[in-house]
């Protein structure tokens, strides 16, 4: 198996070389050749847990420079811990251990269309010399949708089974799309709001344009809490009060481990003020790119706009 540069703007989905072969073409040009679909697959968490959701089972998997030592449950999606191995954190991934279970494919995310995310250079480069490398673009330029096909694109290749439960995972999408739809047409002044908690009154608050999720929330009609214009490009760093002052009626509450936990911050007024004024959910800004965690976030967040219906009609603060 060999990878070979490619050009950009190159047909992303060819999958099958010219002379019977496998090929597949990453979100870089990068074009990775071998005599038949990869079967030994180790992948970044995010990526192994969609995989997983379409039906491809990988080796194992690995963490980001934010991870720690063991893997972390909000970033795994339905993939079973218990059964698939993880190497270890970017930052200090357990590289003889990875090469020892013999891949035959691994599967990065890039943000920047360059660069293999989350492993720091020396090592993605030695991982690239020695194990065929897919990059698949997660980055703000790109939809959830198109995020969300490029992964099922290298899932068919890689053998997942059409049929019955892709046909299944395609229905259970398309009927979350619409409610989600139903929910922000019915619930217009409802606005959503994503961060991730920093510390006892400390938050980034996302800018919505830089995360493919809360970008397709946009396009399904729901309203997004957007803070205020200034640095960061992902992020601007606020505190509680700033949060609540966006007045949202949902909050998304990044949970994967890095971020801060509640009992570091539940006494802080500004939280207190967001919280009983706005229905808080569990967000993983890493959502694994599959039909079915995207259905999964869909429904979440239509649920908790119908369940704030009722309260549409009634003045701020007033129920």
């Amino acid at each position: 198996m060999t990878r070979e540069p490619g050009t950009e703007g190159a047909n992303a989905d060819e999958a099958n070389g010219r002379d019977g072969g496998w090929e597949f073409r990453d979100d870089r040009g990068a074009r990775v050749v071998a005599a038949r679909p990869p079967r030994r697959v180790v992948a970044y968490t995010q990526v192994a847990a969609a995989l997983w959701d379409e039906g491809v089972r990988p080796l194992g998997h690995f963490g980001s420079l934010h991870d720690g030592e063991a893997p972390d449950p909000a970033k795994s999606g339905l993939l079973p811990l218990d059964e698939v191995p993880y190497f270890g954190p970017g930052g200090a991934l357990r590289v003889d251990e990875l090469l020892a279970v013999r891949p035959e494919l691994l599967v990065a995310v890039t943000y920047d269309g360059k660069r293999l995310y989350g492993v720091e250079e020396p090592v993605a480069e030695e991982l690239e010399a020695r194990v065929p490398t897919v990059a698949l673009d997660v980055g703000p330029g790109r939809s959830l949708a198109e995020v969300t096909g490029r992964l099922a694109a290298l899932a068919r290749a890689l053998g997942a089974e059409a049929g019955a439960p892709a046909d299944e995972r395609a229905r259970r999408l398309t009927a979350a799309r619409e409610r989600l739809r139903r929910a922000a047409a019915a619930a217009p002044e409802a606005r959503v709001l994503a961060l991730s908690p920093a510390g006892a009154d400390a938050a980034y608050l996302a800018r919505a344009t830089a995360w493919p999720d809360l970008r397709a929330l946009a396009e399904h009609g729901v309203a997004l809490a957007t803070p205020p214009e200034g640095p960061g490009a992902n992020w601007a760093t606020g505190d509680w009060a700033d949060a609540a002052a966006l007045s949202p009626a949902i909050v998304l509450s990044d949970v994967r481990g890095n971020a801060a936990r509640p009992d570091v911050f539940q006494d802080n007024d500004g939280w207190r003020a967001l919280s009983s004024a706005a229905t808080v959910l569990p967000w993983n800004p890493e959502l694994p790119p599959s039909a079915l965690a995207q259905a999964r976030f869909y429904e979440a967040v239509a649920e908790a706009l119908e369940a704030l219906e009722p309260l549409e009609a009634l003045p701020r603060g007033a129920g």
